[in-house]
């Protein structure tokens, strides 16, 4: 499994060198947007999810929400820049607690969001509970923070209160914090800033080698700074250009593999998307090459899973099931018209997939009828019925909260990991068109369904594990994987055992 990581690896590095080779020069101020036409936005947005979301009010009541929109408008009495406003509407967005209704910045900014990436916060750190732990740092020549590195605080604020701060412009479903854990590890600088801004230093606090708490003062960083004469440089590799065949190769690597470990007897699958073609025939291949070796076991890491198209997270949980199942108890719209839909891109494809899919039911909303009532039956050919490992995480969303949903409580399979970030009990998963605001360009995820998977699940949170494995400083320090390491001690206990 390492020499397809290093493979992946590899290709991805050697494309991202002309992506770091480019130097920053001048930073151009971001433009500011008059104070009226940003309440123009704000109070549309409003419009339009109203007329629109199906789970509008599904954790937050209509008067709480509404009260918290006209806050955010009050509260813009001067011009703002997009950064300014996305938080503004972010915070707002972040209450209705749907993972699938999102704040992105508009496109003309994204195009040159390069410009605006450095400096930023030097350390890049990983998030969970109240702790905060290097990952990496782009300090030049650093010896302090090491990976493993446990941080306590930061310019005063301790990790609990940095952590609330950034929670509340991030959406997820439900309480599902574990999600915007996740997310924020993913890229702790950009998140610092983009909420608390840029200091010329950071003030840090820090469990030093002897154990003791200490605390010491570092600059921001632009690893593209030209500094006095010097340039500090990044080493471009020395290996020859991969081909087209290599390089999509490795996009798809990326994207799923399996390997066979025989001392174990287990098969490892990684699938890190529900999305893109070619997975009906890997998942065949797949399960005909476990077949053939008569593996009795097999792992499938979906930490990096945020899900993607639901037939293909339905031929999965075919190939795996011991029952029929079906995707929601409801699958419901409050409205296919599309208020507002000269917003709403690209509003004409979803019109007639919901006017032409779908069904206006005796209690007034829209029905999805064939997820409703539709039964799938397990695969017959090729199905696995040898002991499961499903490992997840805070980026397990979606399509891939779906099908774990339908695979936990199975008496031979075992959910390891992390909370999930996709809800338990249901989330907006289905048909999501993007809001463009006119006047600032944000950028705003329209779910139009909300889907019940099971309204006996308990709501709020996502899929819990079977066999909890948190990080661990301890794990980062030394580059350990603690949750595939853990399953592989079970694997081998099992095996032991039967000998």
């Amino acid at each position: 499994m390492k020499t397809v990581r290093h493979f992946i690896y590899g290709i991805a590095l050697f494309l991202s060198i002309p992506l770091i080779s480019i130097a920053q020069k001048n930073q151009p101020p971001l433009p500011k947007i008059a104070p009226d036409l940003l309440k123009q936005d704000f109070s549309l947005l409003q419009k339009i999810l109203e007329a629109n979301h199906p789970s509008l009010y599904w954790y937050v009541s209509k008067q709480q929400l509404d009260s918290s929109f006209q806050t955010g408008i009050n509260s813009i009495i001067d011009s703002l820049d997009e950064w300014q406003f996305k938080n503004r509407v972010a915070s707002v967005i972040s209450q209705i607690r749907c993972g699938h209704t999102t704040v992105r910045f508009s496109k003309a900014y994204t195009k040159k969001a390069a410009l605006y990436r450095y400096p930023q916060f030097p350390l890049l750190l990983k998030a969970w509970g109240d702790s905060l732990v290097v990952l990496n740092s782009t300090i030049p020549g650093d010896s302090l923070f090491k990976r493993g590195t446990i941080i306590t605080g930061i310019n005063g604020r301790t990790n609990r209160q940095i952590l609330d701060t950034l929670f509340r412009f991030i959406s997820t479903d439900g309480y599902s914090d574990n999600y915007k854990n996740q997310v924020i590890s993913g890229n702790f600088p950009a998140w610092y800033k983009t909420i608390f801004g840029l200091d010329s230093s950071y003030r840090i606090n820090y469990i030093n080698a002897s154990g003791s708490e200490s605390v010491t003062l570092v600059k921001n960083v632009n690893p593209l700074q030209v500094t006095g004469k010097k340039q500090i440089r990044i080493p471009v590799m020395a290996a020859k250009k991969p081909t087209r065949k290599e390089i999509r190769k490795a996009a798809v690597l990326a994207k799923r593999f399996l390997t066979i470990d025989t001392t174990l007897h287990t098969a490892f699958m990684n699938l890190s998307t529900f999305s893109g073609s070619g997975l009906r025939s890997f998942f065949r291949r797949s399960f005909k090459t476990i077949r053939e070796q008569n593996i009795p076991n097999l792992v499938i890491d979906l930490r990096t899973n945020g899900g993607g198209n639901v037939s293909n997270s339905i031929l999965l949980t075919k190939y795996l099931a011991d029952h029929p199942f079906k995707v929601g108890d409801s699958v419901v719209a409050i409205s296919r018209k599309f208020s507002y839909g000269r917003y709403i891109y690209p509003s004409i494809i979803y019109w007639f997939a919901m006017n032409f899919g779908a069904h206006k039911m005796e209690d007034g909303l829209i029905h999805f009828r064939y997820f409703e009532k539709k039964y799938f039956q397990p695969k017959e050919k090729l199905h696995f019925n040898g002991n499961i490992y499903l490992v997840e995480g805070g980026y397990s969303f979606s399509a891939t909260t779906m099908f774990l949903s339908q695979m936990k409580g199975q008496p031979n399979v075992k959910i390891v990991g992390e909370e999930s970030g996709g809800g338990y009990y249901g989330n907006s998963a289905m048909h999501i068109p993007n809001i463009i605001l006119p006047n600032s360009g944000l950028q705003i995820s329209l779910p139009m369904y909300k889907l019940v998977i099971n309204a006996q699940h308990p709501k709020g949170h996502g899929v819990m594990p079977d066999i909890p494995i948190p990080p661990s400083s301890e794990a980062i320090k030394k580059g350990i994987d603690l949750k595939m390491v853990t399953i592989k001690e079970l694997l081998q206990h099992e095996k032991a055992g039967k000998q």
